[in-house]
């Protein structure tokens, strides 16, 4: 294969993934026209069309939702053929992608322990992606054990309880547990939507009868124990994850309700090779987390 064909198919995997022209030839870096003739170069030489077009939009059709199945094996066959080889000549790939759904806020601690032992690996961060950007794209991934990426070995890295963080003057302050229903008319401050948190803690006040007032959205937690601690409402906090954000002015008081919880887990594509420095990121990962949880249960 020359590399204007292995180009072809790099610009038709892009394409296909986006089915958007513009979007495309924006990632890539080149024209609309230059993609739209290299697609067309493409399809004429498998003698079959891969999309569907419309003045505004373009599709897979069946054969393109075919073809992109065989390019997405052969891409990644030779990225995992590259990988393994520079593993086995002693000259290993210090470079992670790493997909960042939750807990983002503990990602400077987690690093800093990693790169004790190796400090001249580097990272590349998702950070903030929309739905279904980057599914295919990341070494290893953390997100909500509830809604793991397709197609990824997971595991379990911790199982936290939700928390309400309130005022230390606040009226519940001092209470052993808060009830949901307790807490219906009171102000929140959330993450932003589409976070799997503020999902999470959604249906739980949907569970109890209630859709809570949001005053503030923020995912920095120095922001949100400032609003709490001004009075500017309450938050629902990941007890391990969070609990060492909140301060002398912010106290945190347990549910009542035993499914407020959640879990966090550890993804990484199956079939694909996992580089030495992943692996051992991976490693360092699943001991930070147990470490974190076994400090909070001690303290």
């Amino acid at each position: 294969m020359n590399p204007l064909e292995l180009l072809q198919l790099k610009y038709f995997q892009t394409a296909a993934r986006l089915q958007h022209m513009t979007q495309a030839a924006r990632q890539l870096h080149i024209s609309q026209p230059a993609l739209s003739k290299m697609i067309a170069s493409l399809e004429a030489e498998l003698g079959v069309k891969l999309f569907e077009r419309t003045n505004k939009s373009i599709r897979l059709n069946e054969h393109g939702i075919h073809f992109l199945n065989k390019v997405d094996i052969a891409l990644q066959a030779l990225e995992d053929g590259k990988k393994e080889l520079q593993d086995l000549v002693e000259s290993p790939s210090d470079y992670i992608t790493l997909d960042v759904r939750v807990s983002s806020h503990l990602l400077p601690g987690l690093l800093a322990d990693y790169r004790k032992t190796r400090p001249d690996t580097q990272f590349h961060l998702l950070q903030h992606a929309l739905p279904g950007e980057h599914a295919y794209d990341f070494d290893l991934c953390l997100s909500d054990g509830a809604v793991p990426p397709p197609g990824c070995h997971s595991v379990a890295l911790l199982r936290e309880s939700i928390v309400v963080a309130l005022p230390s003057e606040h009226r519940l302050a001092k209470r052993d547990r808060i009830s949901l229903q307790e807490l219906k008319e009171e102000r929140f401050i959330s993450l932003p939507p589409g976070k799997s948190l503020r999902e999470t803690t959604d249906a739980f006040c949907r569970l109890a009868g209630f859709t809570p007032p949001i005053q503030f959205e923020s995912d920095d937690p120095a922001t949100v124990r400032g609003l709490i601690r001004a009075g500017q409402g309450l938050a629902f906090l990941p007890a391990v994850t969070w609990g060492g954000s909140t301060g002398p002015d912010v106290v945190t008081v347990p549910l009542k309700e035993e499914y407020c919880e959640r879990s966090i887990s550890l993804h990484w594509p199956k079939g694909r090779y996992l580089t030495q420095a992943a692996a051992s990121f991976r490693d360092c990962t699943i001991r930070y987390f147990s470490e974190l949880a076994d400090a909070y249960s001690k303290a």
